[in-house]
């Protein structure tokens, strides 16, 4: 057991309490003034500092781009088939990156890492905790397809001289692969269901997006131009697919249309330079005007772009450019983790969630502010 005492909790969905969090076998036991434990109980003095849920990045690619190694540590994008679903990020994570430490060591607890976006189908997202030096151990769960619009599958393929050159052959691949999907699941229930049919000839890359198919992870669309955010929505309506619009660069400029489409979109990074066309209108406002909208708002860094621990940073910025303080939380916390489909166990504190509680030295949102200490699943990873 683990008990942290005199904080000031920010719940995130409860308000802000002065108190005590006790914690045992990884998960929140009680929450509260005054908790009396046992004596051999592990006491975490957070001394009236502010403790939050530990921090959430749904869109990155640490461990498939590792730190200081090139083209050796650079297993993100499968440059020779525009489509790979059958790719899991679980392969191709390496855990012993050391920007995972740096992330809890910035008070990030958990992230979401996958393919690139090299390829029309990138592969497989998972969720995991950022404390391990086993992959197989952090992980959490499959939360999403990776897909991508716009520039970046056209450079990858267009200079090679293979399709897609154009945005009409981007979205072309994913219906064509979709729709064969669609037939290839039409096939395995009629296998399954009727003793007479014969087992459709395996296909691992349509058998990857079942998943996709049946709802139970959506497609994740990088998509940074309103155009190619309309593209990924449409086609998500065509096969009646759920969808979250990763990026999201160009969504003030169309905000009355997603918010009647109300899907989750994902905003970032940011913090970065306008390096190509469909970044020209790059802004921090982006996620406060969505966020003012009614839209689920979750921060993304998008690491390496920009790094891991920079998250709060981001979510800092959001605000100085009119992001409401309390928004701007919910959208690196509880948002994100309703996205990964995991908000039963992070993104806030309560009662039966899992134990990823990180301590600051003054408000997160602060740039002058540390991380005195982080936990993760109940046990402390990192003390200052």
């Amino acid at each position: 057991m683990l008990c942290i005492k005199n904080a000031k909790i920010n719940t995130v969905t409860n308000g802000i309490i002065q108190g005590d969090i006790l914690i045992e076998n990884g998960k929140i036991k009680e929450i509260g003034k005054d908790i009396v434990v046992p004596l051999d109980v592990k006491v975490v003095d957070a001394k009236e500092n502010y403790v939050f849920p530990g921090f959430i990045d749904p869109h990155t690619h640490v461990g498939m781009w590792e730190d200081g190694m090139g083209h050796e540590g650079a297993d993100g994008n499968e440059e020779t088939d525009p489509i790979t679903p059958h790719l899991s990020a679980v392969d191709g994570i390496n855990a012993m990156d050391r920007n995972f430490k740096e992330a809890y060591e910035g008070g990030i607890t958990t992230v979401a890492s996958g393919p690139g976006s090299a390829n029309v189908i990138g592969g497989q997202f998972i969720a995991l905790k950022t404390y391990g030096d086993r992959i197989d151990d952090m992980v959490l769960k499959t939360i999403g397809m990776k897909i991508a619009f716009g520039e970046n599958p056209k450079s990858a393929y267009g200079k090679e001289d293979k399709t897609p050159q154009t945005r009409m052959a981007t979205a072309a691949l994913l219906r064509e692969t979709l729709k064969r999907a669609q037939f290839y699941l039409e096939d395995m229930i009629d296998y399954e269901e009727d003793e007479d049919c014969d087992r459709p000839e395996y296909d691992n890359k349509l058998e990857a997006l079942i998943p996709v198919l049946k709802k139970e992870i959506p497609l994740k669309a990088h998509a940074h131009r309103a155009d190619d955010i309309f593209t990924a929505i449409r086609i998500a309506k065509e096969f009646d697919l759920d969808l979250t619009i990763d990026h999201c660069t160009e969504g003030h400029l169309i905000t009355k249309h997603l918010s009647k489409e109300n899907y989750p979109v994902l905003v970032g990074p940011s913090l970065s330079e306008r390096c190509k066309i469909e970044l020209r209108n790059l802004t921090f406002e982006t996620p406060g005007i969505l966020s003012n909208e009614g839209l689920n708002v979750s921060l993304m860094t998008d690491h390496p772009v920009v790094p891991i621990q920079y998250l709060p940073l981001c979510a800092s910025l959001a605000v100085k450019a009119g992001m409401d303080k309390n928004k701007a939380i919910e959208a690196i916390t509880i948002n994100p983790a309703k996205v990964l489909g995991l908000d039963d166990r992070i993104g806030s504190i309560e009662v039966g969630k899992d134990a990823d509680i990180v301590i600051w030295n003054g408000h997160p949102l602060d740039i002058q502010s540390n991380v005195a200490c982080t936990i993760i699943n109940g046990e402390v990873v990192y003390s200052a």
